[in-house]
């Protein structure tokens, strides 16, 4: 079981300190840094172990796009939840791109954020917790203990939320399944978020996979609905 350890990277100190105080109360262990070089200071220097990441997108230097970044070269489970003043679709999508697995916009409430953390939380505890089971569909296999993926004998390198999505795809070959289907089967029903995540994710996955991402074979688009998986 993965502990309940959560990295908070804000520059600005109340919206930092207003995050770690309703974490805290909420049961989780916060360490809490003000800037991006001081957040992956926490991982060079083996501090880390955290279940959770929360970045800022917005600071000076390092910036919460490029911590996210460096912490996916190594870490591929550990959640991470962007923080941004920015409600443009654009900040979203590049945030969720960069490797983040769920975005929160400013303002917010302290029952969206506990919300937000704890449904992250939850599928990092899931995909240590799961029983053994190898599962093949064509040139794939997934190992569901290990949460890992290889094509054709390959290695995929997936976050946590990609490999959700893959899985679910997976388990329900040749079916049709609808966006909001998908959000809630892999984000959780308590998902405050944009269906348009299942969007960006869906692109993500077809760039890791596909012979030619452009024309997908596994992923196709059901125009108007969502998406099936065919191998």
């Amino acid at each position: 079981m993965p502990t309940k350890r959560v990295l908070v990277c804000e520059d600005e100190d109340a919206i930092r300190e207003f995050i770690v105080l309703n974490l805290k109360r909420a049961g989780y262990d916060v360490v809490d840094v003000n800037c991006g070089e001081n957040a992956l200071k926490e991982f060079d220097e083996g501090r880390g172990d955290f279940s959770v990441a929360i970045l800022d997108i917005m600071m000076p230097g390092i910036d919460g796009l490029q911590v996210c970044r460096t912490i996916r070269e190594t870490d591929r489970s550990i959640g991470v939840i962007m923080l941004t003043a920015k409600s443009q679709e654009s900040d979203k999508v590049e945030g969720l791109t960069c490797g983040a697995d769920d975005y929160i916009t400013k303002p917010f409430s302290v029952s969206e954020l506990v919300a937000r953390v704890d449904a992250v939380f939850r599928r990092v505890s899931a995909g240590s917790d799961s029983g053994h089971r190898m599962m093949r569909s064509g040139p794939f296999m997934l190992d569901t203990q290990s949460r890992t993926i290889t094509k054709n004998g390959v290695f995929i390198e997936l976050t946590q939320m990609e490999y959700n999505m893959m899985e679910y795809f997976i388990r329900n070959s040749g079916i049709a399944l609808d966006r909001n289907t998908i959000l809630s089967k892999v984000w959780g029903d308590e998902y405050f978020g944009d269906v348009k995540i299942v969007d960006v994710n869906v692109r993500r996955l077809r760039m890791k996979i596909e012979e030619d991402p452009s024309v997908p074979y596994y992923i196709q688009t059901v125009w108007g609905y969502g998406y099936k998986w065919t191998v």
